[in-house]
């Protein structure tokens, strides 16, 4: 993977620039960036933590084949949370640091 961290702006817009490809390849209907690259504080090592919402329900091109696109765009682990699989007791705290693609 990357050996030097990526900070929060330029992560959107890579994301930005393929979102439509993102829709229309898996289904994604909603991409929010959390955690530390979110707060830009991430390190070497540091996975970046992405919630997704998709059109319909998440199937297993959809879910995998987001993770693994952004994965080869990006150069970093991504933890891929759909909105609907979001333990509600950790919702409040990752909506605080929300930032939406």
């Amino acid at each position: 993977m990357q050996n030097t961290v990526l900070k929060r702006n330029e992560i959107l817009s890579v994301l930005r620039t393929h979102k439509k490809v993102l829709m229309e390849r898996f289904g994604v209907a909603e991409l929010a960036i959390f955690g530390s690259f979110a707060r830009d504080e991430a390190e070497n090592g540091s996975d970046l933590d992405i919630l997704v919402r998709f059109n319909g329900r998440s199937t297993f091109k959809g879910y995998f084949g987001t993770q693994f696109y952004i994965e080869d765009l990006l150069g970093v682990e991504v933890d891929l949370v759909t909105d609907t699989s979001l333990r509600s007791e950790l919702r409040p705290y990752i909506e605080q640091e929300l930032v939406r693609v």
